[in-house]
């Protein structure tokens, strides 16, 4: 067992909750998810190895997943919410195609140092803050070729 699955174990146990076989098999697909993956996604991949996984115990356990600390929650504009697993993960933005939807992480020094000089200098105490940027990847660029 992971230490993600021993997070949520810890989570449930707390909320009086158990550890079924159902929601493993979804933790751990989930947690082995690369992208930003949609409930029904990850729902598709869990169904083909058992189909008594139903898209409600799906939606029900990334909202534990969520909080317990294991997943964050994304709209992109997209109409749908998409969620990536944040165990074991540094702080990272996010650049969205508007086009095809690709998400590519990025992380810089700089943008983090200034986003602290301007909460100092605004005497402001960040708790969180994400930077997401809109436009268009490379393959769906207007300005390409």
């Amino acid at each position: 067992m992971g230490h993600g699955e021993e997070v949520l174990r810890r989570c449930l146990s707390h909320r009086g909750l158990k550890f079924t076989r159902q929601r493993r098999l979804i933790t751990e697909a989930f947690l082995n998810a690369e992208e930003h993956i949609t409930a029904e996604g990850l729902y598709r991949r869990v169904s083909g190895r058992d189909p008594r996984v139903g898209l409600a115990t799906v939606y029900r356990t990334l909202a534990l997943l969520c909080e317990c600390g294991l997943a964050r929650r994304h709209d992109f504009g997209e109409g749908q919410t998409r969620y990536e697993h944040s165990y074991d993960r540094g702080h990272h933005d996010h650049l969205i195609c508007q086009v095809c939807g690709k998400v590519t992480e990025f992380h810089h020094p700089k943008i983090e140092r200034l986003q602290k000089e301007v909460s100092e200098q605004a005497r402001f105490t960040p708790l969180s803050h994400r930077l997401e940027i809109y436009g268009y990847c490379e393959g769906c660029s207007p300005r390409k070729g």
